[in-house]
């Protein structure tokens, strides 16, 4: 069985989430949460294998961070939002799936968060367009397009230490 937790600032949108999530027995929400601190929380009582993560959230508080922090616990992000970042962030997440979504995307989306969480080699084939891996030979390339900032600092620096890593 796959936990989730869903970190959504929209009561509404997390509730049909949950919902649609767990239409399926291989899947269980652990919690609800609203903002990155929550998350955390949340985490920390019952952990869960994948954190679906909006990234606004409620009270001034990102997703981004929420996917670090979550990733410091050793909990794999899939972002959920409307719209992508512009380039892929494979340290803070598996990818993100594009909102608005329905019930096939989301199914295809959480069968390849499962199969990369299992270290299966093959995705699944049945893919959706509005899902973003970021954990692809293509995401490699991209990535090495990117202009860096040389401070050291930051998310293009973390991402080119990432791909110089993994080339």
């Amino acid at each position: 069985m796959l936990k989730i937790l869903i970190v959504e600032d929209e009561p509404l949108f997390a509730q049909t989430l949950r919902h649609l999530v767990e239409l399926n027995p291989r899947y269980r929400v652990t919690a609800l949460a609203d903002d990155s601190e929550s998350a955390v929380d949340s985490a920390q009582v019952d952990r869960p294998d994948l954190a679906l993560v909006d990234l606004q959230l409620a009270r001034g508080s990102s997703g981004f961070s929420a996917a670090a922090r979550l990733g410091d616990l050793g909990i794999a992000c899939l972002f959920t939002s409307g719209k992508a970042p512009g380039f892929p962030l494979p340290d803070l997440a598996l990818g993100c799936l594009l909102k608005p979504f329905d019930e096939d995307d989301l199914v295809c989306a959480l069968k390849a968060a499962e199969d990369l969480l299992r270290g299966r080699s093959r995705w699944r084939p049945s893919r959706t367009a509005k899902l973003r891996l970021y954990a692809s030979e293509q995401v490699r390339i991209e990535a090495q397009a990117l202009p860096v900032r040389r401070s050291g600092r930051g998310v293009a620096a973390r991402v080119s230490r990432w791909v110089r890593a993994h080339a």
